[in-house]
Formats: structure tokens, sequence, C-alpha cells
């Protein structure tokens, strides 16, 4: 019933991955949320999110930043990090997912997701074909939208047998 919600694999935060690993497995890009996935909702990238994308960088992995956020604060972050982005993605449209595997250079089977919320990042790459990867959010402090959003999450997540 909510399978199209169900994430691949669950990890605490975006830091914690095993990108090692996802290399070793044949991915070679990844796509990326901003807000509450790699920095804190409206904040600039965190010095452990600057270092991640240089491990990306050295493990020969790519990067795309996948935002419905506007360019205003999307365009200053991916600067920071030194990655493509796309802005206004329109989440969970296939379209900003494809639109980012292009700017990689990757496809459906060397992509994979991380994200922190179900109905816009996961339901996304699932209608992508993407392995998806949900982490928890950052900052439990989010807004209102946000807020009734994450109370379905756990329902959803309750019914989800691999988390």
């Amino acid at each position: 019933m909510f399978e199209c919600f169900f994430p691949d694999r669950r990890e605490e935060s975006s830091w914690e991955v095993d990108y090692e690993e996802l290399y070793r497995q044949g991915y070679r890009g990844v796509i990326f949320d901003i807000d509450n996935t790699l920095s804190v909702h409206g904040g600039p990238p965190p010095e452990k999110t600057r270092q991640l994308f240089q491990r990306l960088r050295a493990l020969g992995m790519s990067a795309c930043l996948l935002s419905n956020n506007k360019e205003s604060r999307v365009k200053p972050f991916a600067k920071e990090v030194s990655v493509p982005y796309i802005c206004k993605a329109g989440k969970p449209s296939v379209r900003g997912y494809e639109a980012a595997m292009r700017r990689m250079g990757t496809d459906r089977d060397s992509t994979v997701l991380v994200g922190d919320q179900l109905f816009t990042d996961i339901w996304g790459a699932r209608r992508a074909g993407i392995y998806s990867i949900l982490v928890n959010p950052i900052d439990p402090h989010e807004e209102i939208q946000i807020v009734l959003k994450r109370y379905l999450e756990r329902l959803v997540l309750h019914f989800n047998k691999k988390c």
C-alpha cells in the first residue's frame, strides 16, 4: 500500500552513509536534498558537509543538489560545495532526477538519492527508479507544513519492515 514511499535503506545522517561501499556496488553519482539533509533549513553547508563532498570527489563519485527551493537558496550552497544543482525541481516529479543524472553523467543503475523526506525525496527517487536512502532530519525544528508531513511519514514508516 505504501511501498512507493519506502526507502531502500535508512541511515542516521548523510555523513554516516558508507559511500565507499556504494562505490564498490557500482554507484557513481549521488543526488542530495539540501535542507535538513546536508544542513539546517536555510543554513550554509557545515564543515562536515564540505568534507563529505571532498570525500565523494576523492572516490570518483559525482554529486548533484536537487531542491524544491529557489535559486537564491540553492546556488550559493552549491557554489560553496562545488557541485551542480537543480532548483525548483518539483520533487517528487521525475524530471529533476533525470536532469540531475544528466548533469552527473550517470543513469538509474549508477545513481543513489540521499534525502530526509518521504513524500518528496524518496517518492521521487522511487518514481525515477533510483536507489534511495532516507536520513533523519538534522534539525527537528521545522516549518509547520513539514511538521505535519513528518506525522504522516511516521505512519508510513510504521508499515515498512526494512526500516
